[in-house]
């Protein structure tokens, strides 16, 4: 081969190597900067992915809640119907058996205090005990006296209070279902830049993407670590 012609193979083959040296770093870079985008954009997935469970989750705890808070209310109110039912006897039952005391017919008394319920029956003996028809310190009927209970308005108190409980509960579920929402819209902001970043080919501008798009992930992240599970 001539003199000639070798050196222009060897100078063609210097070149391809100035270009190799010249392209494969920045290929490389390339290549690191698609690498660490593909790790954003798998976080963001399984991060929107439990983001999205965890609302839902929270909903749905919400509605069972209320649900039942609602299921307790109306129980409640029915044992406070009961309750006054009751206790609107027991002042009848008690007036009936006083006017016929009072008018001596021992038999009527009798057979109204018959009459008494057994929680009356408790706190009517305890009436009688201070001396009411000669004691003007003495309460006024037995409903007055610290002995008188109606089990079914206490029911309706405890129920009350148990409904309010669980009522709390739903909305403190709802609220928490509300943040993985707002997480989850935070997370579509991230996809959206990183997304944008990758339709330009100059590296500095998807470098200052790819930076953005890391330090607003960063944000709904920590807020998924502190959340509690639903």
């Amino acid at each position: 081969m001539p003199e000639s012609a070798v050196g222009a193979v060897g100078y063609v083959i210097r070149k391809l190597n100035q270009v190799r040296e010249n392209v494969l770093p920045s290929q490389s870079r390339f290549e690191a900067i698609e690498i660490i985008e593909a790790l954003i954009l798998a976080l963001v997935a399984v991060a929107t992915a439990w983001s999205g469970y965890q609302a839902a989750e929270g909903a749905g705890k919400r509605a069972e809640l209320y649900a039942k808070a609602n299921r307790l209310r109306v129980t409640a109110e029915g044992l406070a119907t009961l309750a006054g039912q009751e206790r609107i006897y027991d002042s009848d039952t008690f007036n009936s058996w006083l006017a016929a005391k009072l008018d001596n017919k021992q038999q009527a008394a009798e057979f109204f205090e018959r009459r008494f319920r057994d929680e009356y029956r408790r706190a009517f003996t305890s009436w009688l005990s201070t001396d009411p028809f000669n004691n003007a310190q003495a309460p006024p009927g037995p409903i007055f006296m610290p002995d008188y209970h109606n089990a079914k308005h206490e029911q309706f108190l405890g129920l009350g209070k148990q409904a309010a409980d669980i009522a709390d509960q739903g909305t403190k579920s709802g609220e928490t279902g509300d943040q993985y929402v707002r997480i989850t819209v935070l997370l579509a902001t991230v996809l959206l830049i990183t997304a944008i970043g990758q339709r330009f080919h100059f590296k500095i501008v998807r470098v200052v993407f790819m930076i953005l798009a890391f330090l607003l992930l960063c944000l709904p992240l920590a807020q998924l670590l502190m959340l509690p599970r639903i």
